[in-house]
């Protein structure tokens, strides 16, 4: 079973995605000012890469489109693909200037793309990272096949994670932001996501 059987369940997106997307422009600042988790600057999609040409092409594009929707502000755009043959395009802002809005726009820019290209059962999640007062790392997961979102705490340092999570903590930050985020309402497909790029 890949990772797209685990995080799915379900071969086509659930929409409207752009709505449940763009919940966490406003979330974060619930996030920031009443609970001091931090955007870090960085947001990534992560989707079944396609091995034709015409997919390929539509990688490219959405590069472009991504770097023209978000080049004013000095968001980057990067690709790569993970040990179990998904791909990643990862987002960041410029050193010091995050801006949860614009890495929304980017990866909004991204799925539309893929999905406008025919491609939209492949999409699987995009990831939003967050650190917390003590640095910790925290990330918010929207499955796109679920149209929902979820908190994911790895314990470790990211450079060296321990592949163990604070089931705790991402109940805690349920409560804190479920009134804000679409969040998840079964527990079972919090699915941990370890390796994140971010």
């Amino acid at each position: 079973m890949g990772l797209r059987d685990i995080l799915t369940g379900r071969h086509t997106v659930k929409g409207p995605a752009s709505d449940k997307l763009f919940a966490i422009t406003t979330a974060y600042i619930t996030l920031q000012a009443e609970h001091q988790i931090e955007p870090t600057g960085a947001a990534a999609i992560v989707f079944q890469s396609l091995a034709t040409s015409d997919f390929e092409s539509t990688l490219r594009d959405t590069e472009e489109v991504v770097r023209a929707t978000c080049g004013d502000s000095g968001t980057t755009v990067a690709t790569e693909d993970d040990t179990y043959g998904y791909r990643w395009m990862v987002l960041r802002n410029s050193a010091g200037t995050p801006s949860v809005e614009d890495l929304a726009v980017g990866i909004n820019a991204v799925s539309s793309s893929i999905e406008g290209a025919g491609h939209g059962e492949r999409l699987l999640c995009a990831v939003f990272a967050f650190a917390d007062a003590q640095k910790r790392r925290i990330y918010f997961i929207y499955n796109y096949k679920r149209g929902y979102w979820y908190p994911f705490v790895p314990l470790g340092a990211p450079a060296n994670p321990s592949n163990e999570r604070s089931t705790e903590r991402e109940l805690q930050l349920k409560a804190q932001i479920g009134s804000e985020l679409p969040i998840e309402p079964e527990l079972e497909r919090w699915f941990p996501m370890w390796g994140i790029p971010i």
